[in-house]
């Protein structure tokens, strides 16, 4: 097997700059960078990686730390030519003029997201890359450029600002806010459960958010815990506006009809069935979801597979949230299950609703659109059209509400022994 090509060695402007050691004789850039990496990847300890480079300087000029580090079987030549190629594609991320690219953030199957300099600001930045394999896909570089185009139409404190889109030779690129801090999905996964009044408050920033974006005319349609970021100073802050889309936006209405865009877990009811008309009430149900797993540690449905969840969104009663966490509040507890209601029309009808209540919770008063009704239950159950809020609640067998059945057949049988006595009395007249 032929060796990877190493990075051409290359002299630093500045070596008084340079981390302890790397200014070493002999020792390139390129050395440098694949022992951090060798190390990061934990295929070596930092003692390791020292006593090769200690090595290395014993032996004539021009040595490559990556041959000592094969020769002492720190790692195979498979292993540094799989880690060349990471590295050439990381630099190739770098190419956007005016950013000096820092460090990897994450990655998913969308896109990589980078921790930059803006040079010209001198400001920390996040940057979104598309992925080469996507560089040619038309449908793919819309949609990237349409997330930020919607990004940046939104200036609210509790949404990340969208601050440059464009493209760098074969890279397309998204130059957002960088927020230092973490997500809800990683709170909800070292923790299980967010505090009920730690998730009111973040809930209530994002619905803030849903509040700004709606009436800019645009709904996000994949509110989920890894969508929602909270700085170190506590600031929520939703991200990801790749699903984003304008309500006036038909072409785009029609073009998606039938088909289900959403995070299955979180996903509404409505955009579960591909429907043409999403409304805002779709976020609202988002977040609800995301509500409901801040506060119990699960998602509101579960099932084997992404179809089997979205099903039981769409029929499945919902196990309220207080039965899962007994010492919920009664008041988010009917909060959350408003948000979750089935049909759209039996959940709040814009942020500005949900924000009353969220404060009501807050502060121990009674809510003032989310109540315990007949209507409301049968709604969580899978009702499709609303009913009467006023209506009574059917009383069944056993229930313990109600007259006894035996006082009522009681009844029934002396209303026919008085009938039959009027009937005798009327017949020997």
């Amino acid at each position: 097997m032929t060796d990877a090509k190493p990075a051409q060695p290359e002299s630093p402007k500045n070596p008084g700059s340079s981390a302890a050691g790397d200014s070493a004789a002999g020792r390139s850039s390129g050395d440098t960078i694949m022992g951090r990496a060798v190390v990061d990847r934990g295929w070596a300890t930092k003692d390791e990686l020292e006593k090769c480079r200690e090595i290395q300087q014993r032996l004539p000029p021009g040595t490559k730390l990556t041959d000592v580090l094969v020769q002492k079987e720190v790692v195979t030549r498979r292993q540094l030519a799989r880690l060349q190629k990471e590295l050439e594609a990381d630099r190739g991320q770098s190419a956007i003029p005016g950013y000096q690219m820092m460090r990897k953030l994450g990655a998913g199957a969308m896109a990589t997201v980078y921790l930059a300099k803006q040079v010209s600001l001198d400001r920390l930045v996040a940057i979104k890359i598309l992925p080469r394999k996507y560089s040619s896909d038309e449908g793919f570089i819309a949609r990237f450029y349409k997330e930020g185009r919607a990004a940046a139409k939104l200036n609210d404190q509790h949404i990340v600002g969208a601050l440059d889109v464009g493209q760098a030779g074969e890279h397309h690129y998204f130059v957002m806010e960088y927020v230092d801090g973490d997500t809800v999905h990683e709170r909800i996964q070292a923790a299980k459960r967010i505090p009920e009044r730690e998730a009111l408050l973040l809930v209530k920033q994002v619905a803030k958010a849903l509040k700004h974006a709606h009436e800019k005319g645009f709904i996000h349609r994949d509110i989920k815990p890894k969508n929602i970021m909270i700085s170190k100073a506590g600031v929520a802050k939703l991200a990801d506006l790749g699903l984003a889309r304008a309500v006036s936006d038909r072409e785009a209405a029609e073009a998606e009809a039938g088909k289900a865009f959403g995070t299955p877990y979180y996903i509404s009811p409505e955009q579960a069935r591909g429907l043409r008309e999403i409304t805002p009430a779709a976020d609202i149900y988002g977040l609800g979801a995301t509500f409901y797993h801040m506060i119990t540690g699960r998602v509101p449905f579960e099932g084997k597979n992404p179809t089997e969840v979205m099903k039981r969104h769409l029929s499945e009663p919902l196990t309220p949230p207080d039965h899962i966490v007994p010492d919920l509040s009664q008041g988010t507890a009917l909060i959350v299950e408003m948000m979750l209601a089935k049909d759209a029309r039996d959940r709040y009808q814009n942020a500005t609703q949900l924000l009353e209540d969220l404060e009501c919770a807050l502060t121990g008063a009674e809510t003032v659109h989310a109540r315990p009704s007949g209507a409301f239950m049968s709604s969580l159950a899978g009702a499709t059209s609303p009913a009467d809020p006023d209506a009574p609640v059917p009383v069944l067998p056993g229930s313990g509400k109600g007259l006894p059945w035996a006082m009522i057949a009681l009844g029934a049988l002396l209303l026919a022994s008085l009938l039959i006595n009027a009937y005798l009395l009327v017949s020997k007249r």
